[in-house]
């Protein structure tokens, strides 16, 4: 057996990323506890209810777990609908309960990387417009003031917002996300106000805060045409691409928003990514389909041999994370790995897509790319959004009735290698020897 160890540099971040509706719990005032309300829009009628209970203090254990397995970060987010809870009220309590996560995350060693939208929103601006009006962007900066000025002293890295290409296409053409529209004229205009918010955000961050990184979490999803040969699926794929993966982190880059039909110069817009996130997760096969016009004319599938996760969600597509950090790359900025995982609630393909996947990250660091860390989703099961309880992320399992945890083999996996800050031969042998002649080849 080989007996090597792939290292990556030094002071890399190692940690796993959560999400603020996701694991608190008891949020009335969302949007998302409003959807839940709804019939037929969560998948078996499921209810986040208690989540991870992080907001009764549950995050105390769970991020202790954290730094005992070695992670030296922790990505999570503000819950805008609790710091403002009406238009014209801000909730300090509130504000007081991220101020003592955020103290104990230096106590434990965890280096904070702050989101400040993920995909939930406060009640109240759904009638202000919501994200469809422009008004949102001043609404948001409010927000992002307040919390900035509160919590500065323990932050100095912020995403303003998470996945603003899966928040526009999920809410405002697929319908699944809140308030479930299926407008092409509208997914136009909450594409701007998404550019414009996370622009106004980066300047008042940085007003704040001078020395602060501010940047996006984009989920890059890699695709690739079904027929290289057939031109038609060539151009289709590079077509859904640009939208999906380009249209955000390149307004951020020159101030150009490049939509289907439209080009709109956002001048503002320009230079306002400090490093640039991404959430990778698997890999699709398009083939071009003029019978499919709601699906801007494809069909997206996974290869017929991959290996696919519990659901059939995801398929495990490492080189597809190769794609993720080598398009980063172009924007000459830091990279972070800022979500990348599989639900397995049985923990067998979690190792090998680990594995493979952080392999990927380190032939990117071993090129000199600017790979700076890697966040894992997720540390513990939580409520996955329209898919409900049905996913689990988690290297820790939860319960949902009683919330207790199981630690997962995975997350001793995991453990190792932040310990390590690498990967070795004998840490493949015995979580994921099925990756190991692919990794660690004779």
């Amino acid at each position: 057996m080989a007996q090597a160890t792939y290292h990556f540099p030094r002071g890399f971040l190692w940690g796993t990323a959560t999400a603020a509706y996701q694991v608190e719990g008891g949020n009335t005032n969302s949007t998302w506890y409003a959807w839940e309300e709804q019939p037929g829009r969560i998948l078996n009628g499921d209810r986040a209810g208690l989540a991870c209970d992080w907001w009764n203090g549950r995050w105390r254990e769970d991020l202790r777990r954290a730094a005992d397995t070695g992670q030296n970060a922790h990505r999570f987010s503000i819950e805008w609908s609790r710091i403002q809870p009406a238009p014209d009220r801000w909730e300090e309590e509130a504000l007081d309960r991220y101020l003592e996560m955020l103290r104990y995350m230096e106590e434990l060693g965890l280096m904070p990387m702050v989101t400040l939208h993920h995909f939930s929103d406060p009640l109240w601006l759904k009638d202000k417009g919501g994200w469809v009006s422009p008004t949102v962007v001043g609404y948001f900066d409010a927000f992002v003031k307040r919390v900035v000025d509160t919590l500065k002293d323990y932050v100095s890295l912020w995403c303003t917002i998470n996945e603003p290409n899966v928040f526009a296409v999920m809410a405002f053409m697929d319908g699944v996300f809140p308030p479930g529209e299926k407008s092409l004229s509208r997914f136009y205009r909450v594409c701007l106000n998404l550019v414009r918010a996370h622009t106004a955000a980066y300047r008042t961050i940085h007003a704040i805060q001078p020395e602060a990184r501010v940047g996006l979490a984009i989920n890059y999803r890699s695709m690739v045409p079904a027929r290289p040969w057939f031109p038609p699926d060539r151009w289709i794929t590079q077509l859904q691409s640009g939208v999906f993966n380009d249209l955000f982190p390149l307004a951020a880059k020159d101030g150009w928003v490049r939509l289907p039909l439209l080009r709109r110069r956002v001048p503002e817009a320009k230079g306002t990514q400090d490093y640039i996130g991404i959430n990778y997760y698997t890999r699709d096969q398009v083939k071009f389909s003029p019978l499919r016009p709601g699906e801007i004319f494809s069909r997206r599938f996974f290869r017929e041999d991959a290996i696919l996760s519990h659901t059939g969600f995801i398929a495990n597509e490492p080189e597809g994370m190769w794609d993720a950090l080598k398009w980063a790359n172009r924007f000459n900025l830091p990279i972070l790995v800022s979500e990348n995982g599989v639900e397995d609630p049985e923990d067998r393909l979690r190792p090998r897509y680990l594995a493979e996947h952080l392999h990927q990250v380190w032939r990117a660091a071993n090129f000199n790319w600017p790979v700076k860390g890697y966040f894992h989703w997720t540390l513990v099961d939580n409520f996955e959004w329209e898919r409900g309880w049905s996913q689990r992320f988690g290297l820790w399992e939860l319960d949902v009735e009683t919330q207790g945890r199981r630690k997962r083999p995975s997350a001793d996996f995991f453990a190792e290698i932040c310990r390590e800050n690498g990967i070795s031969a004998e840490m493949l042998a015995r979580y994921a020897p099925e990756a190991f002649e692919k990794i660690f080849p004779n």
